[in-house]
């Protein structure tokens, strides 16, 4: 791709006109993770944590997220999903959020899963930091993407 498709002739930032493209199935799938000490993800595992059920509060902030994601990135079109979904993996002093949006589109779901794992791992923050206030958000990336002009898309391991 050698123009940038948020810039119109004169340098200014634009919606992308996507009117002209077919609908295709599209999926993105985006994954991050929380670091935390034992304490925290103890508490977190075993239902311990005074604000109440964390992964539950945090998979329907992801879910409420991706549906919001137009109204927070600006040049983002808004989509009406089919599904998202958000799940979660217990690591070694961590918490693994994986989210999954699809549609049937012309515009990729790339942004609203990004933002679905994002905005989880805040949550699970947000629960714990009574708990731990040193908790660290990383690896927040896109895995994998499916349809559209560019195809099937996977990260490297």
């Amino acid at each position: 791709m050698s123009e940038l498709t948020h810039l119109d002739a004169q340098g200014h930032a634009r919606m992308v006109d996507v009117g002209a493209k077919a609908e295709t199935a599209r999926v993105a799938i985006a994954a991050g993770r929380i670091r935390m000490s034992a304490a925290a993800l103890n508490a977190i595992r075993d239902g311990d944590v005074p604000k109440g059920d964390v992964l539950a509060a945090a998979r329907i902030a992801g879910i409420m997220a991706a549906k919001k994601t137009a109204d927070l990135i600006p040049l983002c079109h808004p989509l009406p999903l089919h599904s998202v979904s958000i799940d979660f993996a217990i690591e070694d002093g961590a918490i693994r959020a994986t989210a999954m949006a699809s549609l049937t589109g012309k515009t990729g779901v790339e942004m609203e899963a990004l933002t679905a794992v994002s905005l989880a791992l805040l949550t699970i923050y947000d629960m714990a930091k009574a708990i731990d206030k040193g908790m660290v958000i990383e690896e927040v990336r896109l895995i994998e993407k499916r349809g559209g002009k560019s195809g099937h898309w996977k990260a490297a391991e």
